[in-house]
Formats: structure tokens, sequence, C-alpha cells
């Protein structure tokens, strides 16, 4: 069985909104997926106005430089369609099953209970699971059914005084009257042009007030259905009654029919209501409060699908306000998760029984005690027989007394040599030899890696435990605490890393190293990653430190020719920052070898 990974959050749509919501999410390291279908409400005009910084700016150009900006930052963008969005199984609130990408497998790990909620299907089939959703898909203008207008559509037919007004000033401008703003429409462009007629068209005679109101800004008002517009040179020129009568025009005022671009939200039970203002429908939107809070719990809504009179900067700052809202939100589950974690690894205090928050595997090897989220060895596997304790005190302790040093001791991130090939294999069983605060236990799960998670630091898988169970892969997960010189853990894995498993103290390396390639099982991989010179910021009275070269840890493997092959055996250097904020060129060694 695979496990899908689980996004924080998947933004439906890539306009101001949604590229706005996702800059800020990334830059809250969140793990954030853009998914946008490339057909925004303004692409027919050719600029934006009233956005500060960005003035006449060409929509295309805009979101070009946002996608840029948040890619900066992680997120993900993905061009494509989103058709419908489920809750999960499990889900409080949720009505119905969601959609499983066609497997006829769960769509999350077996008995993790993991905070994904949401199931996101893209026109291809497949399905992104989040945690979270932002949906800032805007909304279709649905124009009047006049022939020749649907054309000149975000060119000479416009609609926002504030975003088109000031190009038509002084010019020739008519405003069709379909629906009770009209009047209202051609007070606005009266103040930037002295040439406006009202078409009365489909709504009628004016009512006397209104009429009154427009004679004394010296507007004028033919009456009479309007037939068509003529353009010449493509170009407005008139529009032209059913009479036959042509009045000159240079620009044509519109009241479209504002329609959410929310259909695909009708599996969460989220359906759009009228958008009403002064007591009359224009169109309709999805409710939400004033965060964005959508009325189904996780799921946010931003910019024109929300708010119909949205424009292009304040969809932008309604993004970011919703983002703020659900990282908020993201935040306090993510801190209950550890509480709860802390609780289960903590003597004496214990998670609440309802949730399960520990990363204990069901099927641990026998032998081992459990201490909340973590096995330790008492005997099995020991290499004295069992004759000596399983973890040397002096070595734990200062691990431990590192590790409690510093609220966070690593950054968080897995390692990137990790990274580059593990994300290229297909998800299995993986053992993490000296797992640390989590990281690169956190990546592995969030790929589907079954992890057995090893360090010989309470501190440490306290709050590697702590790491899974926010993440929401906790199922994925099996910590032991081993001191990896006296015990090893049990079983074959298809990945064993050793990941800068170098130590100060006294270590058995190559013995640890051999011990690391005989948990490989057949067609498995054995990644030890080691540092290859001491950083540039490094104490200068370390420069002299010599480091094995890949080679000579392959010989300290003391593998078996006729069974492995060697797959990468190389120094690879990559830019890093110290711990005062110095960047410099770190080099690294590295072996991956695969048994046959």
């Amino acid at each position: 069985m695979t496990y899908p990974v689980v996004h924080d959050v998947v933004v439906v749509g890539g306009g101001a909104a949604g590229l706005s919501g996702a800059l800020a999410l990334g830059r809250f390291r969140r793990d954030v997926v853009v998914v946008d279908g490339g057909a925004p409400r303004n692409a027919p005009a050719d600029h934006v106005h009233n956005f500060l910084t960005n003035e006449g700016v060409p929509p295309a150009t805009l979101y070009a430089t946002g996608r840029a900006e948040v890619a900066r930052y992680g997120v993900t963008l993905l061009d494509a369609t989103v058709t419908a969005a489920h809750p999960l199984d499990g889900v409080p609130g949720a009505t119905g099953a969601g959609p499983t990408a066609g497997t006829g497998e769960s769509t999350r790990p077996a008995g993790g209970g993991g905070p994904a909620r949401f199931a996101v299907t893209l026109a291809d089939g497949s399905v992104l699971n989040a945690r979270r959703l932002l949906v800032t898909t805007g909304l279709v203008d649905e124009l009047p059914d006049v022939p020749g207008l649907a054309g000149r559509w975000g060119r000479d037919v416009l609609h926002c005084p504030y975003c088109h007004g000031w190009e038509v000033r002084d010019q020739a401008v008519g405003v069709l009257a379909t629906g009770p703003m009209a009047a209202h429409q051609a007070l606005l462009f009266r103040q930037l042009t002295d040439d406006v007629v009202v078409f009365t068209h489909t709504a009628g005679p004016l009512p006397a007030d209104e009429a009154e109101r427009l004679a004394a800004r010296g507007v004028t008002v033919v009456d009479g259905e309007v037939a068509e517009l003529e353009a010449t040179a493509d170009r407005l020129t008139g529009v032209r009654l059913r009479s036959g009568r042509v009045v000159p025009r240079e620009a044509l005022v519109v009241a479209p029919r504002f329609a959410a671009r929310a259909a695909f939200l009708a599996g969460l039970g989220l359906t759009p209501e009228d958008f009403v203002v002064g007591g009359h429908a224009f169109g309709d939107r999805i409710a939400a409060d004033a965060s964005g809070a959508a009325g189904v719990p996780g799921v946010w809504v931003a910019g024109n699908v929300t708010d119909p009179q949205a424009t292009v900067i304040a969809a932008a700052a309604a993004g970011l306000k919703a983002a703020a809202a659900l990282n908020a939100d993201l935040i306090a589950e993510d801190t209950d998760r550890a509480v709860a974690a802390r609780r289960a690894t903590v003597p004496g205090q214990a998670a609440p029984a309802y949730e399960r928050t520990g990363a204990v595997d069901d099927h641990a090897a026998a032998g081992v005690e459990r201490t909340g989220n973590v096995v330790e060895r008492t005997g099995a596997d020991d290499r004295d027989g069992g004759q000596a304790a399983a973890v040397d005190e002096a070595t734990a302790r200062h691990w431990d007394e590192l590790y409690r040093g510093r609220e966070r001791y690593w950054s968080g991130r897995p390692n990137p040599h990790l990274v580059d090939v593990a994300g290229a294999l297909p998800p299995g069983t993986a053992l993490d030899l000296g797992c640390g605060e989590g990281g690169d236990a956190v990546w592995l799960a969030r790929q589907g890696w079954r992890v057995t998670a090893v360090d010989v630091s309470t501190a440490a898988l306290q709050r590697s435990a702590a790491a899974v169970t926010a993440a929401g892969v906790a199922a994925l997960v099996d910590f032991q605490r081993h001191d990896l010189a006296r015990t090893f853990p049990a079983g074959e894995f298809d990945l064993v890393s050793a990941q800068f498993l170098q130590s100060p103290l006294e270590f058995p390396r190559a013995e640890v190293l051999r011990a690391a390639a005989r948990a490989v099982a057949p067609g498995g991989r054995l990644l030890v990653v080691e540092h290859g010179a001491v950083p540039p910021w490094g104490n200068a009275a370390h420069h002299h430190i010599r480091f094995p070269t890949p080679q000579e840890t392959l010989a300290d493997l003391d593998l078996d020719p006729d069974g492995w092959d060697v797959e990468r055996l190389d120094a690879p250097q990559r830019q890093a920052t110290g711990p005062d904020g110095q960047t410099g060129t770190l080099v690294d060694h590295l072996v991956l070898v695969r048994r046959r």
C-alpha cells in the first residue's frame, strides 16, 4: 500500500488572491501547492490599475512575477484544473467518502488519523491531499446578450470605473442599463467625461428621481433596446438600437452578472449564495466570515469568489488575510499534536485515549520495551550478548545535553543528498540512523516511506516524535533508542540512511557502517553521507582534521563485490549558511551502494 503526500495547503486558483496567500504560507515554510487553470478574470484587460507599485502592469506580467516570487519560497505551481474536492473519511464534519485516485486504497496511512482533511481531484484524474484549502478561483462575468459586446469585453466594453475609467476619460461613454445600478454607474463615469449616455435597453424607464439626478449632471437618457455594437478598425464606434438609430460611442459600460467559480466545491457541501447589494442580487458568491473562513472547517476563500467587488489589490490583500488565519489554524493543530506527542514520550504524561499521536510501529521486533513513542532495545541483537547495558550513559548524556542546550539544533529540513537520492526511488522501508530532530524521517514519511528512526538521545527522539506527529505522519515512523556502538535495529530495509554519522566521542564507525550494510534488503540501497571538510566558518584549530574519502568509506564497508553495485562515489559541494550568517561552500563525501 502506498501513502500519498499530504500537503499543508492546496490553493485553488493562481490569481492575485491565491498567489498572495501562497506567498505568505510559503514564507511560513508551509508545504503549499497552487493549482491554476490559466483563465484569470482580467485576462482580456490590457493593464491592471490602482495596484500600488504595479500601476499599469499587464495582468499576465503581474501573475508571472507573482509565480516567480512564490516559487522562491518552495511553493509548487501546477497548471491544472480542479474538478472536485471532497472531505476525507474520518474528518470531523465530513459527509461523504472522498476519491482514492482509482486505486481502491485508503488515501491516508492506516490507523494514523492523519491531519489530511481534503482530497482535491484534478482534470487528469490525479488527486492532491491537503490539510487545508484556500479557494481563490474568482468569478465569471456573465455579459448581456448583445451582438458584438462579448468580443470587446475588457477593452472598450467596461464595468469598473476604478479599473478602466481613466483610460476613457473625455471620451463618449455609454451605459447599458440591464439592472438597478445603471444610474449609479453613469454618475461615476460622469466624473471622468462630460459625454455620458444611458441606454435604457431592457431595464425600462428609469425612476423619476434617478432621471432627475442624471439630468442635473448633463447625462443623456436614450430609450429603446440595443440591437448591436458597431466597430471600425477594431474600435467601438457606436451603439445601434432596434429602431435603427446609431448613437456614436467610444466605450460602453455594462453590469455583468457575477458567477462564482465554485462548482467543484459541491462535494464539500459548499454552494454559492446570492451576492446582494442594496436589496438586489448581482450574482453569487461563497459566503465566508471576515477572515475568509467558509462554512466547512478547514476551507478558506478569498478574492472575487467570495467578494465580487474586490479589485486586484483588494483580492491580494484578502488572500494574505485568509492565509494568515489559515496558518494560525494549522499552528494550533500542530501545537495540539505536539503537546499530545510530548505527553506520550514524557513519563507519567499519557496522551488522550481517543487520539493516536505516537509513532510506534504495531509490528516492532520482539525484545523491545516501549517508552511512549520510542522503542528502546533491552537486549536483542546486543553485540556483547546482553552482558552490558544497552546504552552507554556518558554517550547518551553528551547528546542529550547537546539537544537540550538549544530550542532547535538543526534546521528541520531534510538532508539534501537524501532528498536527491530517495526522491528518485519508490517508497518502501527506510532505516534512519541518527535521526536527530526528525527532519529526514518527516520528509521520508511524507513521500510514503515507512521509517524506523534511531538515535541514542532521548531528547532527540522526543523532538523527532513531536515533529512527525505535527507533520501528520506518525503512523509511518517507528522510533527506537539505540546506542549503535552496542545494539542495532533488527530487520532489513529498502533504504538505510547514515547522514553525517560522525561523532566527537569514541565511536566504532566502520563496524556500525558494516552493520548498516547488513541491514539492506536485496535490491535496497545504503546511503552514507559524511563531512568532507571542516566548514569555512569552523574552528581554525580543526582545519587540520582529515575526513575519510568516499573510497575509504567504501573500503570500510568491506562489501562483497559480487553482491553489490556502486552507484555513486563522489564529493558533492553545496552552499550553506553558518551559525552567524556566514555563507560558504561545504564539501560532503557520498557513498551510494545497491544490494543485488
